[in-house]
């Protein structure tokens, strides 16, 4: 009989009183999936987080590669096809600037990285007196308390004041409460209706205070001009005095700057080393492994973050990787925020929001104009797009030059006009 069963009972009665659902009991246990206790290592914060170069790399690599990305709006046809609108408003703040105090790069770098280390990313939707959205703030994940309505059917956001104002005014010093329809709330893995789970907190627990002891090791250890520690022994017994002495001679010995300097013993005092070998305590297979499961976490092949100790399972080709890296990593980052953005914004509208992952997916030039070749019809095959429609793939003027003399460097101003060839 499972838990849950034993708790309601064979008729499946639910009669729990809600006091007794407490941290370590069963019916907490059930009630959250089994999860009654952390581990006993500490999560991590933000800052020690960023401290960690694997970890500043994959959110980087994530983070940098969707802020980088063009984000457009189109028609959305009876058909399905998409037809993108060049000139709606919405562009400027999707592509330029979020807010006042935000770029686009930057606000989606945030929303990204809040994401991947919190569980969850926040923005404010501001709008016009008409509904219309002019703006995007984005609100750090610890300054949000996600609650829900009486029913339970719809959330509310509990925004605590921005710290980052010097001297806030009366209002930037209130709790806001925000309805849904005006935040864009954008969970991460193990979304339970209310917030997502934090990387911090559960992935990077273990793998992340790991690495960063690994790396603190690493630089006491240099620092300690790169020797294992020593014991200094006597058949005699110190004074305070001498002991105190002593120990200020071996403290002003220390360290990188001091590396070489000469220790002079006396009163019978005789040096003894104690060797620890670096093969022993593993200390460079420890960092490479940490590297790799936190590559893990985020869903970012190690060779992307530097770490070149295996090759790409990805294949070669700037096309390749790119088409893998956004299939395979970002794609689950995009369709949160696409889904998200669509139903805040353009609720039940045939309007939609998507980014473009062309640049990420394109090879290099030989190989796009290969495929444009392929597109207009190569070698009497049928083609399948047309000129105005490869010129745009290729960034070029949607209409060739009227001018049949056109070059790509036109005369001087004051040079005489090419001559004409004979017919």
């Amino acid at each position: 009989m499972s838990i849950l069963s034993r708790i309601f009972g064979a008729k499946n009665q639910i009669t729990v009183d809600s006091a007794l659902i407490k941290r370590g009991t069963a019916l907490y246990s059930a009630f959250t999936g089994g999860v009654m206790n952390y581990s006993s290592v500490p999560a991590l914060n933000e800052g020690d987080a960023y401290t960690i170069p694997t970890v500043s790399a994959c959110v980087q690599v994530i983070a940098g590669a969707i802020s980088s990305l063009p984000t457009h709006v189109f028609l959305r046809q009876p058909d399905g096809d998409l037809i993108r609108q060049y000139d709606h408003d919405l562009w400027w703040v999707l592509n330029e600037s979020f807010s006042g105090r935000w770029t686009s790069a930057s606000g989606w770098w945030f929303l990204t990285a809040s994401k991947l280390l919190y569980g969850d990313a926040f923005a404010e939707i501001k709008r016009d007196a008409a509904g219309r959205v002019k703006g995007l703030v984005p609100i750090h994940p610890l300054r949000c308390r996600v609650l829900t309505d009486p029913d339970g059917e719809r959330l509310v956001y509990s925004v605590s004041p921005d710290a980052t104002i010097i001297n806030p005014s009366e209002t930037a010093r209130q709790i806001r409460v925000i309805n849904a329809d005006d935040m864009l709330h954008v969970p991460g893995f193990g979304f339970n209706g209310l917030r997502g789970l934090s990387m911090l907190q559960f992935s990077l627990r273990t793998a992340g205070n790991l690495s960063l002891n690994a790396q603190t090791f690493s630089a006491q250890f240099f620092k300690n001009s790169a020797r294992p520690e020593y014991a200094l022994k006597t058949d005699g017994t110190l004074t305070d005095d001498q002991y105190k002495r002593l120990q200020e001679m071996i403290e002003d010995r220390r360290g990188p700057d001091n590396a070489g300097k000469q220790m002079i013993l006396e009163g019978g005092l005789e040096f003894q080393p104690l060797t620890m070998p670096m093969g022993d305590m593993e200390l460079l297979e420890t960092r490479k492994f940490g590297v790799e499961e936190i590559c893990r976490a985020f869903g970012v092949p190690p060779f992307m973050v530097g770490h070149t100790q295996t090759a790409s399972a990805w294949g070669t080709g700037l096309s390749v990787i790119g088409s893998a890296f956004v299939r395979y990593s970002l794609r689950d980052h995009l369709t949160a925020f696409h889904d998200e953005m669509n139903r805040k914004i353009f609720p039940r509208s045939n309007l939609c929001i998507e980014f473009d992952t062309l640049e990420l997916e394109r090879g290099d030039m030989t190989a796009m104009m290969e495929a444009v070749r392929i597109g207009l019809g190569r070698a009497g095959e049928a083609p399948f797009i047309s000129v105005a429609e490869a010129r745009q793939v290729l960034r070029f003027p949607k209409d060739m030059p009227a001018d049949p003399q056109f070059k790509l460097n036109p005369p001087a101003a004051g040079a005489p006009p090419p001559e004409t060839p004979p017919k």
